[in-house]
Parts: C-alpha cells; sequence; structure tokens
C-alpha cells in the first residue's frame, strides 16, 4: 500500500447535489429567518433608533468634558511648575555656576 495523497470526496455523486439544492423552508424557519427590523414595528424602531442617538450625543458630550478637564488640568500643573524656582532652573540651558 502506498501513502500518497488520497483525493477527497472520491469524486463519486450519491445523486444528491448537497450544495445546490435549497432546503424547504418550514413555518418555523421562515419566523427565524426574519430579523428584529422586520419583527419590530417602525414606531418602536423609531424609537430605539432615537435612543441611540441620544446616547450617541451624550457619550460625545462626555469625552468633550473630558478632554477639557484633562486640558485644564495640563494648564493649571504647567502654571504650577512655572512658578516652580527648581523647575525653571533645571530647564534652564545655562550652566549657573559659571555666574557664581
Amino acid at each position: 500500500m502506498s501513502m500518497g495523497k488520497r483525493k477527497t470526496g472520491g469524486g463519486f455523486s450519491n445523486g444528491r447535489s448537497e450544495a445546490k439544492s435549497a432546503p424547504k423552508a418550514s413555518p418555523q424557519e421562515k419566523e427565524k429567518g426574519l430579523t428584529l427590523k422586520d419583527a419590530l414595528g417602525a414606531d418602536v424602531l423609531a424609537k430605539l433608533k432615537a435612543q441611540a442617538d441620544a446616547l450617541k450625543a451624550q457619550e460625545a458630550q462626555e469625552r468633550e468634558r473630558q478632554r477639557v478637564l484633562e486640558e485644564e488640568r495640563r494648564k493649571q500643573e504647567q502654571k504650577r511648575l512655572d512658578n516652580d524656582f527648581e523647575y525653571l532652573l533645571g530647564k534652564s540651558g545655562m550652566d549657573w555656576k559659571k555666574f557664581k
């Protein structure tokens, strides 16, 4: 016996074409095929879309508020550092030992 490559599927047909035939849908399967959009009424769908838009707007406002707070915090920190002599001295590029 040789251990060569084997063909999968065998190439034989059993009389049924599995990939080409579409199964007949029973009433239960048709109901499962409904999308949420089809199952919900237009008014409920509109309410859900409005609620989603409101949540997105609220999240955008929260992100903007956080950005403003972070910017204020950075400004406060920079102001504190600008009043800190040690920080300014270390930041300075001059060699202050020459001026003693």
